[in-house]
């Protein structure tokens, strides 16, 4: 525990032990959805087939034992499902533990991911909530958690209209149009992930604070000045802060180009 590739060895452990249930669960024409350790099954089994079947997959590996919570609701990762009289109702779930904290208004990161969050908040807000009061309530809770950390009441409000901008909603949300604009979000397509070629990039990681503003820039003129007539100009430095993944989303593919991110 603790080491960078624990959620790595867990997944790869994983999908060997869960790929006979996975069969098992497709052919019952049911749905089968893990994120490291949490399972989220939904098939029309009767209970106490579902049980049996439980203990079946529980001698399937010594180190592995399942337990099974079953109920009319359940909470999967971040998402609140509940059967309401036959029909489906979300909404986003916080833990016993969540505490309103986001990254404060008044730090030395870069503006552009601190009108993130409230736009991102507030997209999850409206894909998980079925219903126009659950995501009032979302919002309301966003709202003062953003507060709480020195958000200005006008920031958030700017940061929730261009989220409505950018998914052409230009009117109010009510409880009359909210399915039908929320359906719109949903359908609405993801952006894909741009491919890296691993042989051809190199990753410069270094910890952002405000003195190191113009790092990147600096690097890429002195690597333009010492690397230019060598082979191994042939490689994109790209910098960033922590998370390589996030960077993928933010790859320019003009050659040479050093990429400030941030995660």
């Amino acid at each position: 525990m603790g080491s960078p590739l624990t959620l790595t060895v867990a997944n790869c452990y994983m999908f060997f032990f869960e790929q006979s249930i996975k069969r098992q669960i497709g052919n019952g024409h049911g749905l089968y959805f893990r994120y490291i350790d949490d399972i989220f099954i939904t098939i029309n089994w009767p209970r106490r087939h579902f049980l049996k079947e439980i203990d079946r997959w529980n001698e399937i590996d010594d180190n592995i034992r399942l337990s099974a919570n079953i109920s009319h609701t359940a909470d999967f990762l971040d998402l609140h499902m509940e059967n309401k009289n036959g029909e489906l109702f979300t909404s986003v779930f916080h833990k016993p533990s969540y505490g309103p904290y986001y990254l404060p208004f008044n730090s030395i990161h870069p503006l552009h991911m601190k009108k993130n969050i409230p736009f991102a908040m507030l997209l999850r807000g409206l894909r998980y909530c079925s219903s126009f009061d659950a995501y009032l309530d979302e919002r309301a809770k966003l709202r003062m958690a953003l507060l709480l950390n020195k958000y200005p009441g006008h920031f958030i409000d700017q940061q929730f209209n261009r989220l409505f901008y950018k998914f052409g909603i230009n009117e109010p949300l009510g409880i009359y149009n909210y399915e039908s604009y929320r359906q719109k979000i949903l359908d609405s397509p993801i952006q894909s992930k741009t491919v890296v070629d691993h042989s051809r990039t190199m990753f410069v990681h270094f910890t952002y604070c405000s003195n190191m503003r113009m790092f990147p820039s600096k690097f890429h003129t002195l690597w333009q000045k010492y690397f230019m007539e060598s082979p191994i100009n042939d490689i994109v430095p790209v910098l960033g802060t922590r998370n390589v993944q996030n960077l993928q989303r933010r790859l320019v593919h003009t050659r040479h180009r050093a990429i400030h991110y941030n995660s």
